[in-house]
This record gives structure tokens, sequence and C-alpha cells, in this order.
């Protein structure tokens, strides 16, 4: 008689709970029967979803990049656990609705990149980094059936990192400026058409177009514009906290503090960090 499912929980409970394992292999099941056993005992995880679990993953995922910034490896080292728990959701999940295994997205995942690196496994040749994106972007052209080029840029992230997914997509089969050049013109004209636009609709627009603009001189300088704008935010962020710890060591509210006082602060904490 085959075990009923909540002997096989159990089992799995005592497993997650007493055999760590020394091998990867056995640390790699643990954490699968560990998400078994959540998925099934937990009632917050019995109910949840690969949609209702998206934006955690997402979450998850900044908190990483943080923790990259950042340069601390003991909360990288969890953040990637947190990462790769929600990994473990979604494939058992998919396992519930039998629609793919763990065995099905390691297979495919390898077959993709076996595929995408024919100067690695292949007969092809690529002598830069330039070669071997222009070789990826022509393969995924061609996986799918796909109509576009533009096909799989994810609709689901930041749109300054959709923009820039973009322009590197063209660029990839050589729709692109021939120099940054040409991209620092265009930005100087699309701050000019900013100032002339008259209506809202119109600011907005042109604005869009400044964005986009200066996204695409980002590739030119070897920059993801969403590291540089995370950066930079950290950056005023850091500084901002400073002048506030001045303002309250002052014991004067902000209002008590003119334009001048406040940019004198700035300065101050610019220094100083």
């Amino acid at each position: 008689m085959e075990p009923s499912q909540n002997q096989n929980i159990a089992r799995l409970r005592d497993e997650v709970l007493n055999n760590k394992g020394t091998s990867l292999q056995e640390k790699f099941d643990r954490v699968l029967n560990l998400v078994k056993v959540l998925r099934s005992e937990c009632p917050w995880d019995r109910k949840q979803t690969p949609q209702s679990l998206a934006h955690l993953l997402l979450e998850e995922s900044y908190e990483l990049v943080y923790a990259i910034d950042e340069g601390d490896q003991q909360e990288l080292k969890k953040e990637l656990g947190d990462l790769f728990l929600h990994i473990s959701f979604q494939v058992l999940m998919a396992e519930e609705a039998k629609t793919f295994s763990y065995a099905e997205v390691f297979d495919a995942l390898c077959d993709k990149l076996i595929n995408r690196h024919p100067h690695v496994f292949g007969d092809t040749t690529a002598e830069n980094e330039q070669d071997v994106l222009k070789n990826w972007e022509s393969l995924k052209l061609l996986e799918k059936n796909r109509r576009s080029l533009l096909d799989g840029v994810p609709k689901a992230m930041s749109e300054l990192l959709r923009a820039y997914r973009v322009q590197k997509k063209v660029a990839g089969v050589g729709f692109d400026w021939q120099s940054d050049e040409g991209v620092l013109d265009k930005l100087t004209e699309e701050i000019a058409e900013l100032k002339n636009a008259k209506t809202s609709a119109e600011q907005e627009e042109e604005f869009g177009d400044l964005l986009f603009t200066i996204v695409n001189y980002s590739r030119f300088i070897s920059t993801n514009p969403e590291d540089a704008l995370r950066k930079a935010t950290n950056k005023f962020m850091s500084r901002f906290m400073n002048v506030e710890k001045m303002v309250q060591a002052s014991e004067k509210s902000w209002r008590e503090f003119s334009p001048e006082e406040l940019d004198a602060l700035w300065n101050s904490a610019k220094k100083s960090l």
C-alpha cells in the first residue's frame, strides 16, 4: 500500500528538520522538500498562485540587487536563497498543474544556452562581444517563430530598463547610432524641443523622448541606466539624510532655514560623504 499524502508530508518534514545533508544534491533536495512541506502545511503558502507571488519575486530581485550594491556578502547569500525559494515555488506550482518540472526547466535552460552560443558549442566564430550579441539576437528571432525582434522584451520591468533592452536589441542587428556624438546631438535637439513644448501633452511626449535618448547614450558609455539612476538615487538619499541630521542637531525646523542655508548644508553633506 502506498503511503498517504499526510505520511509523505510527515516524512518530508522530518527530512527537512533532521537531515541537512552533505552533498549539493542532498541540500538541493532539502530545499525542494521544504517547499513541498510549506505548500501543504502553511495556510498562506497553500493559497498562493504564480500570479500572486509575482510581485514578491520582483521585490526579492530588487533586494538582491541592493545587497550586491552594498557589497554585503552575508546579505547577498540570504537574498539569493530567498530568490531561489521563489523559483522553487513557481516550479512546484507548475508541477501541480502538470505543465512542467524542474528537469524540464534545466533541460530548457541548457538547450537554449547551447543553441545561443554556437561560437562555444558549434563552428560559428565570434571575435568580440558585439559578434556574440548579434548572433544571440538573430538566434532568438528564429526561436518560436517570433514576428518581431522586440517580441521578447518583458513588459513587467521598469520603463527605464525596458527602453534600454529595446535599444540593445535593435542595436544587435545594426539599427543604431554610428557614434556617441550623434546621440549627444540628438540629446541637445530633444532638450530644445522640450523647452519649446506648449501643452502638457507635448511636454510629456518630449520629456519621454529626452529620457529615451539619455538611455540611448548610456549604452555608448557602457552604463546601464537602471544601475546609474539607482546609484544616483542612493547617493542623494545618503546626502539628504546627512542634511536631516544637521537640521535636527540645530534644533530648528526646516522652515526656519533659508534656501541658501539649506544649500550650504547640502554642500557640507557632499563633502562629508
